[in-house]
């Protein structure tokens, strides 16, 4: 569903439709709560029917015998006292329902958004997901919080209601059941025109969000390069979009919620005040029954009234909620596995034929070819835009392709168990992400399999143990958001203790050491000749001196492997490899 789409009724009925199976496990709960209302509409029906009593047998006539008199003021009383006891559990248990569904729901979109694939992530902006789980989940809490308790109580009471008044006058009754399809028209038309309105409140509260995630994440940037004005300028034309859509709500509420319904309410008072009238030439008309069809009458238009008022309500849960359902049936899934029982086993990798585009029209990658053998390393060069990280995308399944194949082992990676493959692929990256917690935990990422001491042996591996004890709580250090109070030469050395903590089959450095001082990166070298024993290695590298050693050198430009070989082989052609070389070391031919 397009952002500038409506929601037709009959899409409408889906989702709402869709929403209430989530009640399913918790019908117990539901049931409670029906039957707690029950008993609510059946005291705001009989409590006017004992004045009605009172009212025509006693007052009207003088008979002032205590005894009925008592029964029917103890009985209201106590019918009243009830009626707030229950409506207190009713109200809990209602809430309870509402929670649970919500819970689940948020459960069900957070599950999901992991499971996405990266190409969902690359066209819709963090701060639009977020407000998807968090807003508009919100949004559908209260429609199952008031919405639910309004409509549910408002069809109990109007049928309750309608009984009553067709017992005490059946013609009148009848006069006044003329007035539900006026009702249900406003009710009609309401739904029919806010669709259009509560969609894009939602669209411009999506992009407020995505505005603000935006600017708080490169807010470093925002500062450096004085983009204040900028920024400030475009957050103002969305709020102010925002606003208007809000304005453009707030008058159709004005005038189709409660406005239009009181005066379908004083037309039903005349009508009621014109028939008694009438009547009263012809016959003596009971004050009892005029009170208690007056009052029947506040007891059918309030529920109608809270209803109209819930609308809104219930307009904006279906627009969330349809929202939070495009984002669940999002089929840009995470690649799929076969999920054979496959392990791999040695890490022998092999690329046949491989192409590969991002948007389904312009090949990032072109026929690419290559193995590695295990224990062996292949390094990856060429300019930006090349095709490097794309390989590395598609061997950790990042991405699905379709031409080619991709082996490890002999077998298809599309054959493995996700967890196999990922379990024994190693990855880090350029700009490595740390999460809040501790150094202890962002190593082990909460792996119980892991102890402190294999923690320790991972970062004295990397060379990160130095660093790490210095620290004031070492390994227990507290760590913020991204890691933001360590150097980037910290926080890579964490990611690498990280990685090798896990002791993979198959290592992949995406410019693994670009943010590593030298002194560091030599001792990292030599750490990473030990790794590599046992293991095959991808490296992502535009510092050529660091992957001199590697016995394979695939050379790439514009999707495709120009020249191949190792570092001498290379230097020898005199080809791109050669220049790159040259313009790295200062030398100029």
């Amino acid at each position: 569903m397009m952002a500038n789409e409506t929601i037709s009724s009959k899409e409408q009925r889906i989702v709402l439709k869709r929403l209430l199976t989530y009640l399913k496990p918790h019908k117990k709960i539901l049931a409670i709560a029906l039957f707690l209302l029950v008993l609510t509409v059946l005291g705001d029906i009989i409590g006017p029917y004992l004045i009605k009593v009172y009212i025509d047998d006693h007052l009207m006539i003088g008979n002032f015998d205590m005894t009925p008199i008592v029964t029917l003021g103890i009985g209201y009383f106590v019918i009243q006292l009830l009626n707030v006891v229950i409506t207190y559990y009713q109200n809990i248990k209602f809430q309870e329902l509402a929670l649970k569904v919500i819970q689940q729901l948020r459960i069900d979109v957070f599950s999901k958004i992991h499971r996405l694939g990266m190409r969902y992530f690359d066209q819709v902006p963090a701060g639009s997901i977020v407000s998807r789980a968090t807003n508009d989940t919100e949004a559908i809490k209260d429609m199952f919080v008031s919405v639910l308790i309004s409509f549910v109580q408002a069809a109990f009471l109007i049928v309750g209601v309608y009984f009553a008044m067709f017992f005490l006058n059946a013609k009148l009754a009848f006069y006044m059941l003329l007035l539900l399809p006026v009702i249900l028209y406003i009710i009609w038309l309401y739904r029919k025109m806010s669709s259009v309105v509560y969609m894009r409140m939602r669209e411009k509260l999506s992009e407020l969000n995505a505005k603000l995630s935006e600017t708080l994440s490169g807010m470093s940037i925002v500062q450096a390069f004085r983009q204040e004005p900028r920024f400030n300028d475009e957050f103002d034309r969305v709020n102010e979009e925002h606003f208007q859509s809000m304005m453009a709500n707030t008058k159709m509420n004005s005038l189709l919620l409660r406005p239009i319904i009181d005066l379908v309410y004083f037309t039903a008072i005349v009508i009621l005040l014109f028939y008694f009238g009438w009547t009263s030439f012809e016959t003596a008309v009971e004050v009892g029954v005029v009170y208690a069809f007056i009052t029947y009458m506040n007891r059918f238009f309030d529920p109608i009234n809270q209803v109209m008022e819930r609308l809104a309500l219930f307009q904006q849960a279906i627009v969330a909620a349809s929202r939070v359902f495009e984002l669940l049936d999002n089929e840009e899934l995470e690649p799929v596995q076969q999920n054979k029982p496959v392990q791999v086993s040695k890490g022998h990798i092999e690329f046949k034929n491989v192409s590969f585009s991002y948007d389904g029209k312009q090949d990032v990658l072109k026929n690419i070819s290559f193995t590695v053998n295990p224990g062996e390393t292949v390094a990856l060069v060429g300019h930006t835009g090349s095709g490097k990280s794309s390989i590395i995308n598609l061997l950790m399944r990042f991405y699905e392709f379709k031409r080619g194949e991709i082996l490890i082992d002999g077998q298809s990676i599309k054959e493995y168990e996700q967890q196999e493959l990922r379990a024994k692929m190693g990855l880090v990256l350029q700009d490595p992400f740390l999460f809040y917690g501790t150094i202890d935990s962002n190593i082990r990422l909460y792996n119980e399999n892991l102890t402190l001491q294999k923690v320790k042996e991972a970062a004295e591996f990397v060379q990160a143990n130095d660093f790490i004890e210095s620290l004031p709580d070492g390994y227990g250090s507290h760590v913020t958001e991204r890691g933001s109070t360590f150097s980037s030469g910290q926080r890579q050395l964490v990611a690498f203790a990280r990685t090798i903590a896990t002791n993979p089959k198959i290592l992949v450095l995406d410019e693994a050491t670009a943010a590593i001082d030298t002194e560091t990166e030599v001792g990292i070298q030599q750490s990473l000749e030990k790794m590599r024993k046992g293991r095959t290695t991808i490296a992502i590298a535009h510092r050529l001196s660091t992957i001199q050693d590697a016995e394979q050198i695939l050379v790439l430009h514009k999707g495709e492997i120009v020249e191949r070989g190792t570092h001498q082989q290379l230097i020898t052609q005199k080809g791109l490899y050669h220049k790159m070389y040259l313009l790295q070391n200062g030398i100029v031919e």
